[in-house]
């Protein structure tokens, strides 16, 4: 992809080990890796099954996070990962401390399993089903084809920048504002913007959308949405049953729309037996005559391992819902954006 951008490539320059991580994913790229990863129930399942407790290949090394022998990959390849800062040795045998994962014809770094650390950086199915409504949105003849362009986007929460890089390759004339609070989630979505020579997005700090400023034609998020004990970042929601971070970016979003402009949300909602407790909360919050709106349910019964936490015990199941909201363009205000 050819940079259109009047922007600078990246916010700050590439660590060494950061452009040491994009060259070693460009030879994963050249050998032709691919690996699409699963739950973190899955994984371990996986994992467990004895012929599986070493790696014997490169999905094994990074995709599956398995522990491998020094001969299984040859020097070249060790020398990268050393120079990335990647590699680790535990007695016998080595470990890559990143994953890899393949999104369309992209590859993506990201957290090593298991995601133990408070810092790490959640990639999984959810992503995958985000990045597909981003794509369905803005693909030709999609509903992003109705409205106004997409000059300026946000991705609340961008994690290892899934929805930021697939608005920015669809996108290539707007400026991509990747955002998150997590500095290793950052350093990874300019690692792999790099990679996809996506240079109209950017990599920034910012808590929700206080720490940027302006409007913006299209916001999305995949916020952390479960009730985690450990109150890990990528994986605590707040708030009544995970609820609370989808909420406060909700309201964050709203008044940051441009006329037209739409905020596409990805989440999991915690369904009781009173049913959802997300949809009566959108329609006190949104208001018709300044917003349409369409809210489905995608996938009716996601980690449904979670139900054995002591958090949900009045839990029936956890839907993975989609959430798109529009400002509506008034006249009065068309009449004064064209002037």
């Amino acid at each position: 992809m050819s940079c259109v951008s009047p922007l600078p490539a990246l916010p700050v320059p590439l660590s060494a080990a950061e452009l040491a991580q994009v060259e070693l994913t460009h030879e994963l790229k050249r050998r032709n890796y691919r690996f699409v990863t699963c739950t973190p129930a899955t994984h371990a399942r996986v994992n467990a099954r004895p012929e599986n407790a070493q790696a014997s290949d490169l999905a094994g090394v990074f995709g599956w996070s398995r522990p491998f022998s020094p001969e299984l990959l040859d020097p070249a390849l060790i020398r990268r990962m050393q120079a990335a800062g990647v590699l680790t040795v535990e007695q016998d045998h080595y470990r890559s401390t990143i994953r890899c994962s393949s999104v369309g014809d992209q590859l993506l770094l990201h957290s090593d399993y298991p995601t133990d650390e408070p810092d790490a950086v959640f990639f999984g199915p959810d992503s995958y089903r985000f990045v597909h409504a981003i794509e369905d949105f803005l693909r030709p003849g999609g509903i992003a084809a109705a409205g106004p362009p997409v000059w300026r986007a946000a991705d609340i929460g961008c994690g290892a920048g899934p929805g930021a890089l697939s608005i920015a390759l669809a996108r290539p004339a707007a400026e991509v504002l990747a955002l998150d609070i997590n500095p290793r989630a950052l350093s990874l979505s300019c690692i792999n913007a790099a990679v996809a020579d996506a240079c109209n997005m950017h990599a920034l700090h910012s808590d929700l959308l206080n720490d940027v400023a302006g409007d913006f034609d299209l916001i999305v998020a995949n916020p952390p949405y479960m009730a985690d004990p450990q109150c890990r970042a990528y994986r605590h929601g707040g708030g009544q049953l995970g609820l609370g971070l989808t909420q406060a970016i909700v309201e964050a979003a709203l008044p940051r729309l441009t006329a037209g402009g739409t905020l596409l949300l990805y989440s999991g909602v915690a369904m009781t037996a009173a049913g959802d407790p997300f949809r009566p909360w959108l329609q006190q919050q949104l208001d018709d005559s300044q917003y349409s709106w369409h809210y489905q349910e995608i996938d009716p019964d996601v980690f449904g391992e979670e139900l054995l936490e002591p958090g949900y015990r009045e839990v029936e199941r956890i839907a993975a819902v989609l959430l798109r909201v529009t400002r509506k363009i008034h006249p009065a205000a068309d009449i004064t954006a064209r002037a």
